[in-house]
């Protein structure tokens, strides 16, 4: 697919996404929403990109989805829309390798929606994020009164979600919905240095943990033990785990698969 609406780099195993309408910051419209889809399979098939980095030209991660398709809307369109959307999400979420959104401005409605289905998120500290569909007299659709739950507790998201206020990278941190804030003016550059120490280490050992955490989050506490015996097990499987061992001993970098 020849992409107009996004942009796609891909450099020592570290794979970049940027959504790029710049002069609608960045609003998702269906054009951007396939190409989107279409790179996120493109990540999953190429066995070279062991991260990938999700953020936005200009002033915005993505500020929303494009208000002006919602005036054709009916239910079913509007059902199509936030069902093309969860694809993508839970398409982002599949993926065996690690994903950061680097929110780059604003990551609002669908942008934030999108960013909470990436493992973690990284805000540069200009940055404002937020649910503010009860504004258009619409709900989130995209799984923001989902994800957000989870993320930062239920009364949290209800009061985002209500209200429709936004946070700034400071609070999002202190929410748990940000794990880490960097300055504006280093903030890319921080966010790829994060990818390529991720993109150093043991595909197998990223994969397993990522898993671990994934389907055991909603397990009782004992099974979720249980599956993390099995993964630390198979772990073992791959060469990686007796060439971290031989390094730390030796008092050298590791060289993984």
């Amino acid at each position: 697919m020849l992409y107009q609406n996004i942009l796609f780099d891909q450099e020592a195993g570290v794979a970049t996404i940027t959504f790029n309408r710049p002069d609608k910051l960045n609003a998702l419209s269906h054009e951007m929403l396939s190409e989107f889809k279409d790179a996120v399979a493109r990540v999953r098939q190429d066995p070279e990109v062991r991260v990938l980095l999700l953020t936005g030209a200009g002033r915005s991660f993505i500020a929303g989805a494009d208000i002006k398709v919602f005036l054709d809307f009916d239910p079913l369109a509007a059902r199509a829309f936030a069902a093309s959307a969860h694809e993508t999400g839970f398409a982002l979420e599949a993926l065996e390798i690690p994903v950061i959104a680097c929110v780059n401005g604003f990551a609002l409605g669908g942008g934030l929606e999108m960013a909470m289905a990436c493992d973690f998120i990284y805000a540069a500290d200009t940055a404002r994020l937020g649910q503010p569909e009860i504004n258009l007299g619409i709900i989130p659709g995209f799984g923001g009164t989902q994800r957000l739950a989870r993320l930062v507790g239920k009364g949290a998201a209800k009061e985002m979600v209500l209200t429709g206020r936004l946070v700034n990278a400071a609070e999002a941190k202190a929410l748990g919905l940000v794990a880490q804030v960097f300055p504006t003016d280093t903030f890319m550059a921080e966010c790829l240095k994060v990818a390529r120490s991720l993109a150093a280490k043991g595909r197998v050992s990223l994969r397993a943990a990522k898993q671990a955490i994934d389907r055991g989050f909603d397990l009782d506490l004992k099974n979720a033990c249980l599956l993390e015996v099995d993964a630390f097990a198979l772990c073992f499987a791959s060469p990686d785990a007796h060439e971290g061992a031989r390094a730390f001993l030796e008092k050298r970098q590791p060289n993984f698969l």
